[in-house]
């Protein structure tokens, strides 16, 4: 890049302030080194690690970049056997500890949010950590001059001697200097070190009175210091223990050292990517500061800079203008009154430029566009030279010379008022012929100038665009606002007039103008005129349209809670509802639970009194059979009747009653019968057989009370409204009746209800000696409110 151009252009002030963003020196020197880039590929990657960089720190803050050191001299020392001093040691340790604390750094933001840093990635991937030397260095060494105890055995033990040593000598010196005996000789009561020994001042005149080794005197010669030869032995033996302790630490330094040269070249590379990633923060936090983007970058020339700032004007202080050349047109010719902004416009294009190809973002909005160009070129500034004896023309001229034999068709020219400092005619028309020629060479050109004849050449030429700074009449003072595609007005009839001038004086300056200048000056104040008129109707579009957009947003935003709430009552009402149902159906389970509980408690009961009830009516039964046995039938005086069989008829003697036999006599003669609907016990000596009519007569009896009950009986019971003991009972009864009347299958009644008496059935159908199977009711039958019983 032209070095002239730098200078011009303030490009090593930015060089400054992010030299002051870097942590360390290796860091900063790269800074120092950092210049703009022509090759596309290289500003496409030094822009992407400014982008890493930058978003890393929005989302984490600053890295940990403490303790980058340039150990690379130490180093090489330790390779080549040397032993390194503990500050270079500490320094080492750094080091390692800042490579480890970088490689945690990116690793974890990377797990936390999922994101990808390839550059610096590739870096941090090249960084080697050694923890267990980096703990080594911490534990054995303590300050740049201090070795920690624990380093070895051996130094401890030494310690602890020369500390014994110590308090042994000052033990001693004390008793000196305290017994009165000595105490007279000395000049005070203290004790002192000369020449790395204990020593006690002592008076010049009791020099021989004190024996002792002189070490040193005072500069009046008054005090002596003197070792006494009490502790002579013993500050020997101190001395002797401090070489042994400096041998003890050599060897401890040299072996660190060791293993510092074992990695080495580890080392080395490390100091390399520490430094790089130091300057690449040091990017991150300079965009950060600017609040600067990464621009759209292309080779075509192309600039597009979207609400650009100048990097070194305060930001409280400057206006942000878009600015755009390339596109459309080639050379933009920038005219205004004299401190409106062409000349910063110019700057803020030439160091945005130099910026963006030295990979620093640029202080503009989202989606501006940058051209990576292969030189920039700026003519900007009173260039008169008193040295050389130039004027300001010819020194302007000099440098536009040098600019045009080493233009190329990429490049980048910036020039302020062009064909100033001498004849307006003449240097208008040089003007016009330079930007021609740069024009017919498609070298992207910005240039500033107050000559009306530019305005009209760039509004008949293709490729040259016209611009100007807005100047507020009114209050007299610039806007600073760029304005592309409509010339500046000079405004300085309306300035001197605002200014007191009288209007005679300006009216014949207008005489004096020519008519064509004149009616370019009203086309100019028209145009000015219509552009602040359809710049209020944009400006009031535009608000209409951000309040249209702003209401849209507010819609779209109540829309989209509404929606969210819509959702989430009805999810929490779903949530809602599942709870509720599981709670109900908890609560049903737990209460058919206890139903079944209570049920089995209940029909544990009623069918243990059922039981009971049935067992004492059997023992009533049993009793009343044994008293009509015993009382009613009594004894008959007739042999008893033999081979009695089953089936058999016989007639009871004493109740004149004919019977069928059930059971065969068992030994004692005793065998049940069936008389009519009741069972009795009776012995062989109360019955007889019948003969055959009355056999007949009985069977005729029997099949008319049977033939009865078949034509009364019901194939179904109804016990809705009983409980279980009736229930049970009315069951047996029916049961009786239904198998006298021959009927296999009957429905019995109970209802679905509780549940409670259709379990008391089943549970006495199961024991019952006339039911062959039962089951529930299908669908038509009636469910689970019927059993059906099938008889045997």
């Amino acid at each position: 890049m032209n070095g002239k151009s730098l200078n011009t252009l303030e490009y090593f002030k930015i060089k400054d302030k992010l030299k002051k963003k870097a942590e360390s020196f290796l860091g900063k020197k790269i800074v120092d080194e950092l210049f703009p880039m022509k090759d596309y590929i290289e500003v496409k990657n030094s822009q992407d690690e400014t982008e890493e960089a930058l978003n890393i720190m929005l989302r984490r803050g600053n890295p940990p970049l403490g303790g980058i050191y340039d150990i690379k001299d130490s180093v090489i020392r330790a390779e080549k056997g040397g032993v390194l001093y503990p500050s270079s040691l500490l320094q080492v340790g750094d080091s390692l500890r800042a490579a480890r604390n970088l490689k945690t750094f990116i690793k974890s933001d990377r797990e936390d949010n999922d994101s990808s840093y390839p550059i610096l990635e590739r870096y941090i991937y090249n960084l080697v950590i050694n923890k267990d030397l980096e703990q080594e260095i911490e534990r054995i060494i303590i300050s740049e001059e201090e070795i920690s105890d624990n380093a070895s055995s051996d130094l401890r033990s030494i310690r602890r001697r020369i500390e014994s040593k110590n308090s042994s000598i000052k033990s001693k010196l004390n008793s000196i200097i305290n017994s009165s005996k000595e105490k007279k000789l000395l000049q005070d009561n203290i004790i002192t070190i000369r020449n790395e020994r204990y020593v006690v001042p002592v008076k010049q005149e009791n020099r021989s009175n004190f024996k002792g080794l002189v070490h040193d005197q005072s500069a009046s010669g008054a005090t002596l210091f003197i070792e006494p030869m009490a502790i002579v032995n013993l500050n020997n033996e101190l001395k002797e223990l401090k070489i042994e302790e400096k041998r003890e630490i050599e060897r401890i330094l040299k072996s660190l050292s060791g293993e510092v040269a074992s990695i080495s070249g580890e080392l080395i590379q490390n100091q390399k990517v520490l430094s790089m990633i130091d300057f690449i923060f040091a990017k991150g936090k300079l965009a950060l500061e600017m609040n600067a983007i990464k621009p759209l970058l292309n080779t075509n020339g192309d600039i597009f800079l979207k609400k650009s700032r100048h990097p070194l004007i305060s930001k409280d202080e400057v206006v942000a203008n878009d600015i755009y050349v390339g596109d459309d047109f080639h050379t933009l010719i920038i005219t205004g009154p004299n401190t409106g902004g062409k000349t910063v416009t110019l700057k803020t294009v030439g160091l945005l430029t130099l910026m963006c190809q030295s990979g620093l973002h640029i202080p503009c909005d989202q989606n501006s566009k940058m051209a990576v160009f292969n030189n920039v070129f700026a003519d900007i500034g009173d260039e008169q030279s008193i040295e050389q004896s130039l004027s300001t023309f010819s020194s302007h001229m000099t440098n536009i010379v040098k600019i045009i034999d080493g233009v190329e068709e990429n490049s980048l020219i910036l020039f302020d008022e062009l064909g100033a400092g001498t004849d307006p005619t003449e240097g208008a028309a040089l003007a016009m012929s330079i930007l021609e020629y740069l024009n017919t060479k498609n070298v992207k050109t910005i240039a500033t100038t107050h000559y009306s004849e530019l305005k009209l050449y760039a509004l008949s030429t293709d490729g040259i665009e016209n611009a100007s700074v807005e100047f507020d009449v009114q209050s007299l003072r610039p806007t600073y606002k760029l304005l592309i595609g409509i010339p500046g007005k000079s405004n300085a009839f309306e300035i001197s007039k605002r200014l007191g001038l009288s209007d005679d004086i300006i009216d014949k300056s207008r005489e004096i103008l020519s008519k064509e200048n004149i009616q370019f000056e009203d086309v100019l104040s028209q145009i000015e005129v219509d552009r602040k008129i359809s710049e209020e109707n944009k400006q009031k579009s535009e608000r209409q349209r951000k309040e249209i957009e702003r209401l849209k947003n507010e819609l779209e935003e109540k829309r989209s809670k509404i929606e969210k709430i819509r959702k989430e009552t009805l999810r929490e009402a779903k949530i809602e509802a599942r709870e509720i149902l599981e709670k109900a159906k908890e609560e049903s389970s737990n209460i058919i639970k206890e139903l079944r509980n209570l049920s089995t408690d209940i029909e544990k009961e009623k069918n243990k009194k059922i039981q009971q009830a049935q067992n004492k009516l059997k023992t009533n039964l049993d009793n009343v059979s044994e008293g009509l046995t015993e009382n009613i039938l009594g004894k008959s005086t007739n042999a008893p009747p033999k081979n009695i069989k089953s089936g058999d008829s016989v007639k009871l003697l004493n109740l004149n009653q004919i019977a069928t036999v059930l059971t065969e006599p068992d030994k004692d003669g005793n065998l049940t019968v069936q008389a009519g609907i009741m069972k009795i016990n009776v012995n062989l000596n109360n019955i007889e057989k019948t003969k055959d009519n009355v056999e007949q007569k009985s069977e005729k009896n029997t099949r008319g009370m049977i033939k009865s009950k078949a034509k009364s009986i019901k194939t179904e019971l109804d016990l809705r409204g009983k409980n279980v003991e009736e229930g049970m009972l009315e069951v047996d009864k029916y049961l009786d009746d239904v198998y006298m009347s021959g009927l296999s299958q009957v429905t019995i009644i109970h209802g679905k209800g509780t549940g409670i008496l259709r379990e008391g059935i089943k549970q006495y159908l199961r024991n019952h000696k006339l039911v062959d199977s039962f089951r529930i009711g299908k669908y038509g039958e009636g469910g689970t409110g019927v059993t059906i019983v099938n008889l045997k």
